[in-house]
């Protein structure tokens, strides 16, 4: 059985689909076609439901939650970490609010956490997040000023090689706040499969992320390609970061914060209707 699954083209994705990739894991009846697009834009491509199974973002998963389930496994969450906002030069971030701000699109679960920290939507242009740093460092993308940027994957790390400064963590933030992590990215499955597909699409991904954390190396072997720039030290930062045994199981306290964000965003006007999140049901 074929099945398209895509994720981003971003080294912690890279690292838990590898046993996946490289034929360490056996797939029985199915057979995957890797599809590689950033998360903004696989965000989009849900909501039209282009993929079996799709990375999303927390916030992105709202809009295709009818068509979509959550798995259990693949997660990315940040504890005490997650987003950051940086600058040309420090000031108070509570001016963030009269800034206009680079964002890597408007269904991330970074957009979201900013809006919530802002307690608005902030005035914002629209960057491609490996472009975001440069537009920041310029002080402009497309003839728009921008004053500050949302920063997300491997940027969290090599920020303050431009000059940068950092005004927030809203991984940091979400916790002293709300005493919680902060789930990013997650893995949807088209709900019309059903629960029989659900349930081993997912314990194959989650065999695919033991490979990994089992055969370190060997995965940052391969994320090392998808790594743009970052040296071995930090590529392994990264992915300890993103990839870890809350990626093999989704702790009960990142659902939970997945229900609470989605929460805030209605709160706050982003959706036009409470969400509640679905995950697969593996327990039979």
């Amino acid at each position: 059985m074929k099945l398209t699954l895509a994720h981003s083209p971003d080294a912690d994705d890279a690292f838990m689909f590898y046993g996946l990739v490289a034929g360490k894991i056996e797939q029985g009846r199915y057979r995957f076609e890797h599809v590689l697009k950033d998360i903004e834009s696989l965000n989009r491509a849900a909501e039209k439901g282009q993929y079996d199974i799709t990375a999303l973002s927390v916030f992105g998963y709202a809009f295709v939650a009818k068509d979509y389930v959550l798995l259990d496994c693949g997660a990315s969450i940040g504890d005490d970490y997650g987003p950051i906002v940086v600058s040309r030069q420090c000031w108070d971030p509570q001016d963030l609010g009269g800034k206009v701000i680079a964002i890597p699109g408007t269904r991330t679960t970074a957009f979201l956490s900013l809006a919530l920290y802002l307690g608005k939507i902030p005035q914002y242009v629209e960057v491609p997040f490996d472009q975001i740093i440069p537009a920041v460092r310029e002080g402009v993308w497309n003839g728009r000023p921008v004053d500050a940027g949302l920063v997300i994957h491997e940027g969290q790390l090599s920020f303050m090689e431009e000059g940068l400064c950092c005004l927030v963590d809203l991984g940091r933030w979400w916790k002293t706040s709300r005493g919680l992590p902060l789930p990013l990215g997650v893995n949807g499955i088209r709900r019309s499969l059903g629960p029989e597909i659900h349930k081993e699409v997912a314990d194959l991904i989650r065999q695919s992320i033991v490979y990994g954390l089992e055969h370190r190396e060997e995965a940052l072997d391969y994320a090392a390609s998808f790594g743009r720039g970052l040296d071995r030290d930090r590529l392994s930062k990264f992915v300890a970061m993103y990839v870890n045994e809350w990626t093999v199981r989704f702790p009960e306290e990142a659902k939970e914060a997945v229900g609470e964000l989605l929460r805030e965003a209605y709160r706050l006007g982003l959706l036009e209707r409470p969400v509640a999140p679905e995950f697969v049901d593996e327990s039979s």
